[in-house]
């Protein structure tokens, strides 16, 4: 059993050398801090992250980036754990997209959408009057939304992706709906919802025409009360699922948004996330079912397993390349590893201070330092 044992070890440490490994990023919401998680365990802290009550954390390439609730946009180095540079656009910002030479940022509070260059330095500050939200790429293009205006923005980097992009105005869209909040990218459809609006706008990308598409509850087209965050949607294989708005129900709908039948859940759902496989969607809620997180099956529709917590579920990331669902129990200062296979609770990673957020690093081409302490002679237990 032991040579098994050994033999095991051996391939495990070999295939994370060949091919990489998963690096999960927590937000610690209250210290201004990530929590590092590597095989299952916690490995290390990043601290001195700026104000992270609503950090999000993206990477592209070898760089990860942070942006913090008061208007910080931080780089850092995803292997090493190292801050490389930092700059402030405003006091409050939340949306950013990397490009492959530049970081745009949507700002708040100074109403201004910042460009900088990969080490945030910056290139040009385009100013707005408005609030921005839902900014987003395609090919050329920076799109955003301008909250205060009822407006969508499109600027094009008249350097056609040259080491330093130059973006200019290229076209408008006015009237498109009371207060835009959000965005996402489909294709070539920029999607954007609205706050007071019963429907959501698409721009056709290539074509640069906007329309309004309505969306509804139920066969009866019984209008939602109102369209939620798009970072709440999931969109994948032939289906699009929405949480209801008011309602304990998970819309679903085809890839035309044609309705096709609404999902009975506990409680009334506030995120959506589905598996890479694309064969299951967990759903959490928000009042008195925060603990909770149901998962749904995408072909029957059904709802196939239930899981209560110790606390609020502020966030869940299922794992790319194992059978893992991760869920950030804020209250109880733990990340849940689910087990997506047999569907049990698998393990905790302890000591995550206030978790929210869990983003992952595909570390490919680069050893587990947690595989190397290993490899010593120690194990984490």
């Amino acid at each position: 059993m032991r040579i098994k044992n050994q033999i095991l070890f051996v391939l495990i440490f070999i295939c994370s050398s060949l091919f990489g490994y998963e690096k999960y990023f927590v937000v610690e919401r209250e210290s201004s801090s990530l929590a590092v998680i590597e095989n299952g365990i916690k490995y290390s802290v990043m601290e001195n992250m700026r104000n992270m009550n609503h950090g999000v954390v993206k990477f592209e390439g070898k760089d990860g980036y942070v942006i913090s609730r008061d208007g910080y946009v931080i780089k850092f180095d995803p292997i090493k754990e190292k801050i490389l540079a930092e700059y402030k656009t405003s006091k409050s910002a939340i949306g950013f997209v990397i490009g492959k030479h530049y970081v745009a940022v949507a700002n708040y509070d100074d109403k201004s959408v910042d460009i900088l260059d990969r080490d945030l330095k910056p290139i040009k500050k385009v100013k707005t009057g408005s609030k921005n939200v839902g900014i987003k790429i395609y090919k050329d293009y920076l799109i955003f939304a301008q909250m205060d205006n009822d407006k969508l923005t499109i600027l094009k980097d008249m350097n056609c992706g040259a080491k330093k992009p130059n973006f200019k105005l290229y076209k408008e869209f006015e009237n498109v709906g009371e207060l835009p909040f959000d965005a996402m990218i489909q294709d070539n459809k920029y999607i954007v919802g609205f706050f007071t609006s019963k429907h959501f706008g698409t721009i056709d990308l290539d074509a640069m025409t906007f329309k309004k598409v309505k969306i509804f509850l139920d066969e009866k087209r019984k209008m939602v009360l109102k369209v939620p965050h798009f970072g709440f949607w999931s969109i994948g294989g032939d289906k699009v699922f929405v949480p209801a708005v008011g309602d304990n129900k998970v819309l679903v709908y085809d890839m035309n948004f044609n309705f096709i039948q609404n999902i009975k859940t506990e409680g009334m759902p506030v995120f959506t996330s589905l598996s890479p496989d694309k064969k299951h969607l967990a759903v959490t809620f928000s009042g008195k079912k925060f603990p909770v997180i149901q998962i749904i099956d995408t072909k029957t529709l059904k709802i196939i397993k239930r899981f209560e917590f110790e606390g609020k579920v502020l966030h869940v990331r299922w794992s790319k390349n194992k059978p893992h669902l991760y869920v950030s129990v804020n209250d109880a200062n733990v990340v849940a590893v689910l087990d997506v296979n047999d569907w049990y609770r698998a393990r905790d990673v302890l000591n995550i201070k206030k978790p929210s957020g869990i983003f992952i690093y595909d570390a490919q081409g680069h050893e587990s330092p947690a595989t190397t302490f290993q490899s010593k002679g120690r194990k984490y237990e």
